[in-house]
């Protein structure tokens, strides 16, 4: 049993939380045709909600740089290739994770995320339903919202 679905189902069994969400999506696709899809490391981010290493950008001996990204452009749902969120956005919170201040209007969805005993704030993709981080009430004016991302969930293209 790895690691998430043993403490998962912990945490239910003691009723300390849960993830979830049942929800329709515009792309669904089966569980292999998402792995055929995504890399394996994309695939434990974006559908089993796996966190990569902070600063590292990194899961599974696969890594990103989109962390050092700092051009013009959009960054696109790794899953389904909706923009998700703009480089006008993008910041350095120096938590080691990709930072943005607000997403794309319209581009993700929210929900409550009660995996850790305390709960946090989960942002996903909102055509595919891709776990792409959390958001916290520690980001920068106007917003003062920091969407904290796995880089490996995002795509990078330049304006």
């Amino acid at each position: 049993m790895d690691r998430r679905l043993f403490l998962a189902s912990a945490a239910a069994a003691l009723g300390l939380g849960t993830r979830g969400r049942a929800a329709e999506y515009e792309i669904t696709l089966t569980e292999a045709e998402w792995r055929e899809r995504l890399t394996p490391a994309q695939f434990a981010i974006l559908r089993e909600a796996e966190t990569e290493r902070a600063f590292s950008n990194s899961l599974m001996g696969e890594s990103s740089d989109l962390l050092k990204e700092n051009r013009a452009g959009l960054y696109h749902c790794a899953g389904c290739d909706l923009p998700v969120y703009s480089s006008e956005t993008k910041y350095d919170s120096g938590t080691g994770w990709p930072s943005f201040w607000a997403p794309l209007e319209g581009a993700v969805g929210y929900s409550e995320d009660n995996f850790l005993i305390y709960t946090r704030t989960e942002v996903h993709c909102r055509r595919c339903g891709g776990h792409l981080g959390h958001v916290f009430d520690d980001g920068p004016p106007p917003t003062g919202k920091r969407h904290c991302l796995n880089a490996l969930a995002l795509t990078f293209t330049p304006a």
